[in-house]
């Protein structure tokens, strides 16, 4: 057996750690894209349990929660470009998005070629399917929903405006799974350690 080619793949991947979000607003705590994807990738896993146990879906939480764990990884080559950049216009979007399937293709290429074709499926944003989409981009939003929840709690009101644009976002969202989420868990990132740590209330 032949041995395997030096890749710089996972050296890439590790480097989400360094990338931090919301660059532009003011924190009371940095939240960095591999703890992001980390959330993401959770908050996924439970939509599609949700929409397997009580909408009757047919979805596999374990592939959600690994394309919700690698769906920024192309950030280690292009960045977290801010939202209001991101979106300030349709044709910047447009060219973002071909930036950033560039940049899926570059890091899929920095796999041993016996590799790639596994996680092109993970890496490659087309090779999800439309509700696969969906639901990742809407554990995507719920996790920057509960950082809008979190830094308001500690008394900072940059993130106001993000909380009700989120709100609205998510409220639209046609899959009963994400409002299902929406109504069961997010509320407690409101509370402190002290009271969620107490009994369920009845």
């Amino acid at each position: 057996m032949t041995e395997p080619l030096q890749s710089h793949f996972f050296a890439h991947l590790f480097r989400m750690k360094l990338i931090n979000r919301w660059p532009l607003m003011r924190n009371v705590n940095t939240e960095n894209v591999a703890e992001h994807s980390h959330q993401v990738a959770m908050v996924a896993h439970m939509l599609a349990v949700i929409g397997q146990q009580r909408f009757g879906k047919n979805l596999s939480p374990e592939r959600l929660a690994t394309l919700a764990l690698y769906h920024d990884a192309s950030e280690v080559i292009t960045g977290d470009l801010p939202t209001p950049v991101k979106y300030f216009n349709p044709q910047i979007a447009i060219e973002y998005k071909k930036i950033e399937a560039i940049a899926e293709q570059r890091l899929l290429a920095l796999l041993p070629t016996e590799l790639q074709q596994v996680y092109q499926g993970f890496l490659l944003s087309t090779s999800y399917t439309d509700e696969e989409k969906l639901l990742v981009k809407a554990a995507d939003h719920l996790c920057a929903y509960v950082k809008t929840i979190e830094e308001i709690s500690a008394g900072n009101h940059e993130f106001t405006i993000a909380k009700r644009r989120l709100e609205k976002i998510l409220l639209n969202y046609p899959q009963p799974e994400v409002k299902y989420f929406l109504d069961t868990f997010t509320a407690s990132f409101a509370l402190s350690l002290d009271e969620i740590s107490q009994d369920e209330p009845q």
